[in-house]
C-alpha cells in the first residue's frame, strides 16, 4: 500500500513539473518574441474568429451561417469548433479580453500544458519512468513544427494534436483494463470537432496503430477490438462537424476529393535525420524556397544521441509493447514524404509533428525503462558519431550555417557528456532535470535566430484601441483592397491597419465585412469578385462589383445589398477623380484618405431595408422576418417570377411555398433565388438554411452516445464480475513494467 502511494505521489509530483516545464519554455521563447504565439493565422484568422463567435453566442444565436460574411459565413465548413465545447467556451471568453495578442498567447499556454500531460500519460502507460516521461512532455510543445507553425499560427492544429496525446493515453489504458472507454471517446471527439480534418485522420491512425500493437502485446483479439469500437462511436459522434463540409465541397475551391503529387511542403526523410540539432534548416519547398528560415523538422536536442545510452538487448526482449510506437512514427514519416494532396489534406509536412510525438514518446519510454551508463566510454564514442552524422546531414541542407552548425553540434555533445556524468554520479532525476532545462535556452534561441518572422502579418492587438482609430461604418461594407500593396512599415494602425481589414480582421473591430479569411471559399463567389484566401482582390475586381447581373438588370453589390464600398487608394490610385456609380456618392473620412476611398450609397442603408430580398420580378415580395438562417417573405404575383435573395447559394437551402417545398435555384451561380409561381397573392415563402446532413449527423452522435453508454456498462459489469470471482491464475493483461521508484526519485 505504501508502495502504491509513493508511486502516485511520484507520478503526481512529475505531472506538475511538466506543467510547470511547459510554462517555463512558453516564457523563454516570449523572451525571444512576445508575439510568437499571435502570428499569421492566428492573427489573421482564429483570434478574431472567437470574438465574432463568442459576441453572437452571448447574443443567443448560435452562428453557424451568417450571410453577410460572404466570403466566410459558413460557418460550419470553416475551422470555428462549432461542435467543440472547450473551443465554444474560449468563444464566449474572448469578447472581454481587450489584448487578443494576450489571450491567444493564454489559450495556447493552455492547450500547450494539456498536450505536454497527454505525452507523459502516454509514457507512463507504456511503463517509462516519471522523471523521463516528464521529459518527453515538457519537449514536445518545442518541437520544430509545432512551435514553428501549429503553436505560432495554425491553432486548430495544435489543439488537435492536444487532443489526439490523451486519447492515446486513454485508449491503451481501455485496451489493457486500466479504465472505461468513456475517455477515450471524449478525448477523441474533441480531437475530431476542432473542426480541422488533420487531426481527426491523424487521431484514425494512432487508433489503428494502438489496436494492432496491443494485439501483438497482448496476444488478443478482445481489448483492441473494444478500442475500435469505442474510436467507432467517437467518430459517430464527430461526423456531423465534417457532413457539412463534405456536402459542400463540390462548391467550394477545394473541390471533390482527388490525390495528386507534387513537391510543396513534403519533407524528404532523410531530413528527419536533423531532429536532433537544434541549427537544422531543412530542404524543401515552401513559401521561403528551398532552405526553409526556421528548424521545423527539429524535435529534441537529446532524442538521437541518446540512442547510444539504451540497452537495446533487454529492450529486445520487450520490442511487442513499442509495436504501436513504432507503427504509429512510420506511418506519420511515410506520410511526410507524400502524395502531395489527398482530397483535403494537403501540404505532408503538417504531419511532422505526428512524427515528432513518435519518435519522442518512443525514445523516452526506451531511456525511461533501458537507460544504461555501462561501458559509457564505448556509448560515448557512438553518441559522437550519431551527433557527426547529425552535423553533416544538416550541413548538407544548408551549409550557408555551417558556424552555427558547428556550434550546435558542441552544444550537443557538451549537454550529452553532462546528462552522462550526472546520471552515473547523481542519478537519474539529475540527469532528467539538466536534460529538461536545455529545452529552454534552446527554443529561446530558435526563435530568436528566426526574427523577424517570415509569417507575421503584425495586425494590432487591443481592440479598444483598433476600435478608436478604424472609422465607424455601420452596415455591411465590401472592401477592394489588396494585401500584397501595403509596404512592411506601414503594416501598423497608425498605418494601412487604421483604415483597411484583411483576413478576419474586422471582427476584432465588431463591423460586417463581405470579407473574411477562409481556406474553404465558395467558387463562384470568389470569382465574381476575384477575392482570395486573406480578402485581397485583383485590380479587375471594382468593376466586376457593379457590373450589371444580365437576368436581374442589377449590380453585383446590389444583389449583396452592400452599403458601402471602400477601395484600396493603392489599388485604384485614380476612382475619385471618376464620377460616383449611380445612386452612389463619395463620402470623405478624414485622417483615411491615404489609404482609402469610400463610397456610400445616396438613399442610404440597403441591407436594413426589406429584409434580404435584393430582387423582385413579376410581383412583390415583403419581408415579414428575418434571422440568418431564416428569410420569411409574404409575396404577390400574377405572372410568376424570381425572388433573389441576398444569400450565397450554398448547399442546404430549401424554400417553401404556404407550406409547400418548391425548387431554390442560382443567379450567376452565386445567388439563392426561388421562382414564385404565377397567381401567387400573399402567399408565406420562406427560405431557410440548415447544414446539409445535420439529419444524418444528429443521427449518428446519438448512435455514437448510445454505443458509448453500452460500452461504458459492459466494462462496469466486466469489473463486477471480476470483483466478485476473482481468479489470480488469470490476468486480463500481460504485466507492465513499473517504475523503479528509488531510481526515479533520486
Amino acid at each position: 500500500m505504501e508502495s502504491n502511494a509513493l508511486a502516485r505521489r511520484d507520478v503526481y509530483t512529475w505531472g506538475l513539473v511538466t506543467a510547470l516545464g511547459v510554462i517555463a519554455g512558453y516564457g523563454a521563447v516570449l523572451l525571444a518574441n512576445v508575439r510568437h504565439f499571435y502570428t499569421d493565422d492566428t492573427e489573421s484568422q482564429y483570434a478574431p474568429l472567437w470574438v465574432m463567435l463568442g459576441n453572437r453566442l452571448r447574443n443567443g444565436q448560435f452562428p453557424s451561417m451568417v450571410p453577410e460574411h460572404w466570403m466566410a459565413g459558413n460557418y460550419t465548413i470553416e475551422e470555428a469548433g462549432l461542435l467543440n465545447p472547450p473551443q465554444l467556451l474560449i468563444d464566449l471568453i474572448a469578447p472581454s479580453v481587450d489584448n487578443v495578442a494576450l489571450y491567444a498567447t493564454v489559450v495556447k499556454l493552455i492547450f500547450a500544458v494539456v498536450l505536454g500531460l497527454g505525452v507523459y500519460r502516454i509514457c507512463l502507460e507504456y511503463g517509462s519512468k516519471a522523471p523521463w516521461a516528464a521529459v518527453a512532455g515538457i519537449s514536445i510543445p518545442f518541437t520544430g513544427w509545432l512551435l514553428f507553425f501549429d503553436e505560432a499560427s495554425w491553432y486548430t492544429a495544435f489543439v488537435g494534436t492536444a487532443w489526439l496525446a490523451h486519447a492515446w493515453a486513454s485508449g491503451v489504458r481501455y485496451a489493457r483494463g486500466r479504465s472505461g472507454p468513456i475517455p477515450t471517446v471524449v478525448f477523441l471527439y474533441l480531437a475530431i470537432s476542432v473542426q480541422y480534418i488533420f487531426p481527426a485522420v491523424e487521431a484514425g491512425l494512432m487508433i489503428g496503430a494502438v489496436a494492432v500493437g496491443e494485439v501483438v502485446y497482448q496476444r488478443k483479439w478482445a481489448p483492441s477490438l473494444r478500442l475500435l469500437a469505442a474510436a467507432a462511436c467517437a467518430a459517430a459522434a464527430g461526423l456531423a462537424t465534417y457532413l457539412p463540409s463534405m456536402l459542400s465541397a463540390k462548391v467550394t475551391w477545394r473541390g471533390t476529393a482527388q490525390i495528386n503529387n507534387d513537391q510543396f511542403l513534403t519533407v524528404p526523410w532523410s531530413e528527419s535525420l536533423n531532429a536532433s540539432l537544434p541549427s537544422t534548416l531543412p530542404a524543401y519547398n515552401s513559401w521561403w524556397g528551398y532552405v526553409q528560415p526556421m528548424p521545423v523538422v527539429y524535435i529534441a536536442w537529446f532524442l538521437i544521441p541518446a540512442l547510444a545510452f539504451i540497452d537495446w538487448r533487454k529492450a529486445r526482449e520487450s520490442w511487442r509493447e513499442f509495436t504501436a510506437i513504432a507503427l504509429f512514427a512510420i506511418m506519420a514519416l511515410m506520410w511526410t514524404a507524400g502524395p502531395g494532396a489527398i482530397g483535403p489534406l494537403r501540404w505532408p509536412a503538417r504531419v511532422l509533428p505526428m512524427v515528432a510525438l513518435g519518435l519522442l514518446v518512443l525514445v523516452c519510454v526506451l531511456l525511461g525503462r533501458f537507460a544504461t551508463f555501462d561501458g559509457w566510454r564505448r556509448r560515448g564514442i557512438a553518441a559522437g558519431v550519431l551527433i557527426g552524422l547529425l552535423f553533416v546531414r544538416s550541413f548538407s541542407a544548408a551549409p550557408r550555417e555551417l558556424g552555427w552548425h558547428v556550434v550546435a553540434a558542441l552544444a550537443v555533445a557538451a549537454l550529452g557528456a553532462a546528462v552522462v556524468w550526472l546520471g552515473r554520479t547523481r542519478g537519474t532525476v539529475a540527469a532528467c532535470v539538466l536534460t529538461l532545462v536545455a529545452v529552454f535556452p534552446i527554443a529561446y534561441v530558435q526563435v530568436h535566430a528566426a526574427q523577424p518572422t517570415p509569417m507575421g502579418w503584425n495586425l494590432p492587438t487591443n481592440r479598444s484601441e483598433m476600435k478608436a482609430a478604424f472609422p465607424d461604418f455601420p452596415g455591411t461594407t465590401l472592401q477592394l483592397a489588396d494585401r500584397g500593396r501595403i509596404p512592411h512599415d506601414e503594416r501598423n494602425l497608425r498605418g494601412a491597419y487604421g483604415s483597411l481589414v484583411f483576413g478576419n480582421y474586422a471582427k476584432d473591430l465588431e463591423l460586417t465585412y463581405v470579407s473574411g479569411y477562409t481556406p474553404n471559399g465558395h467558387f463562384w463567389f470568389g470569382e465574381t469578385l476575384c477575392m482570395l484566401w486573406d480578402t485581397s482582390v485583383c485590380p479587375d475586381a471594382y468593376r466586376r462589383a457593379f457590373a450589371v447581373e444580365p437576368s436581374t438588370g442589377r449590380t453585383i453589390v446590389d444583389l449583396m445589398k452592400v452599403d458601402r464600398v471602400v477601395l484600396h487608394r493603392a489599388l485604384y490610385p485614380d476612382a475619385r477623380e471618376q464620377p460616383a456609380p449611380d445612386g452612389w456618392k463619395w463620402v470623405d473620412y478624414p485622417g483615411h484618405e491615404q489609404y482609402i476611398s469610400v463610397l456610400e450609397r445616396v438613399d442610404g442603408l440597403a441591407s436594413t431595408r426589406n429584409g434580404r430580398v435584393a430582387d423582385v420580378a413579376g410581383g412583390t415580395a415583403t419581408s415579414v422576418s428575418e434571422s440568418d438562417l431564416t428569410s420569411r417573405v409574404r409575396v404577390t404575383s400574377e405572372t410568376g417570377g424570381p425572388v433573389v435573395f441576398a444569400r450565397l447559394g450554398w448547399p442546404g437551402y430549401h424554400a417553401t411555398l404556404d407550406g409547400r417545398e418548391i425548387p431554390t435555384r442560382l443567379i450567376a451561380k452565386t445567388f439563392l433565388a426561388v421562382d414564385i409561381p404565377a397567381g401567387t397573392k400573399d402567399g408565406d415563402l420562406q427560405v431557410s438554411w440548415r447544414p446539409p446532413g445535420w439529419q444524418l449527423g444528429v443521427a449518428a452522435a446519438l448512435l455514437g452516445l448510445l454505443g458509448a453508454g453500452v460500452l461504458q456498462w459492459a466494462y462496469i459489469r466486466s469489473r463486477r464480475r471480476d470483483a466478485e470471482n476473482p481468479n489470480p491464475t488469470e490476468t486480463t493483461e500481460p504485466p507492465t513494467p513499473q517504475p523503479d521508484l528509488v531510481d526515479s526519485t533520486r
